[in-house]
């Protein structure tokens, strides 16, 4: 006789952040119990149970909202994961005990990921996130449950969508340089480009539009300037 599990369907949300220079990621600081203060800040990504009769695209811009007050981001699934022991850690335990009817249930969360310009968000804590933050790709700490693994898998997934399908202008400002289109590219691909080459196929693409104008107010040889216009 089968023993069919008791398990509980979750969804997380990686939020990817150009801030001009460097690629980010949206962090929550879970909310600890008093007893467990003294156990330091716990960060995670957004996420949390899908509800009984939800989508998983509501659930996913529901968990956002709440979580973070983030809403009309489009938000990519990309990959599911359902590891029996991705939530059951001693240090997950503890916090799930605190806010889950079941702590030990097995947990498969859908993840989900964005990429957004963080001039143009203002994430603000709520519900049992205490704050949120954002975190270069690079100084990302240890995650609750798999959330490392998950933000690893969305960058994959983002770094393929770059090189297929030439997204990420809608990062940039209004008018922009090459050499700006080439410093987001190489953050998210997290490597060096030849400029030679990467400059040949950018002009090559029919969405990008070469204006008659140039930087202003630059300490260097200003650049030409350029537009996205998006097919």
């Amino acid at each position: 006789m089968n023993n069919y599990a008791k398990i509980n369907v979750s969804v997380d949300c990686v939020i990817f952040g150009w801030d001009g220079e460097h690629l980010n990621v949206l962090l929550i600081e879970q909310k600890r119990a008093k007893k467990n203060k003294h156990l330091g800040p716990r960060y995670a990504i957004p996420g949390d149970l899908v509800l009984e009769n939800e989508g998983l695209d509501d659930a996913a811009n529901r968990i956002l909202k709440e979580l973070t007050k983030l809403e009309g981001i489009y938000l990519r699934q990309f990959e599911a994961f359902g590891n029996p022991s991705r939530v059951k850690e001693l240090k997950d335990q503890d916090w799930l005990k605190e806010y889950r009817e079941e702590p030990d249930a097995h947990v498969i969360t859908v993840a989900y990921f964005s990429l957004v310009r963080m001039d143009m968000v203002n994430p603000e804590a709520s519900s049992f996130a205490s704050n949120t933050i954002w975190v270069e790709m690079h100084n990302i700490p240890d995650l609750a449950f798999d959330h490392n693994l998950i933000i690893n898998k969305a960058l994959l997934r983002l770094q393929q969508n770059v090189e297929q399908k030439s997204i990420g202008f809608e990062l940039l400002p209004e008018k922009f340089t090459l050499t700006q289109i080439q410093n987001l590219y190489e953050a998210i691909l997290d490597k060096g480009l030849d400029k030679r080459n990467f400059r040949k196929s950018i002009k090559k693409l029919e969405t990008i539009i070469p204006l008659n104008e140039k930087q202003v107010g630059v300490t260097h040889k200003p650049g030409q300037l350029f537009e996205y216009k998006p097919s």
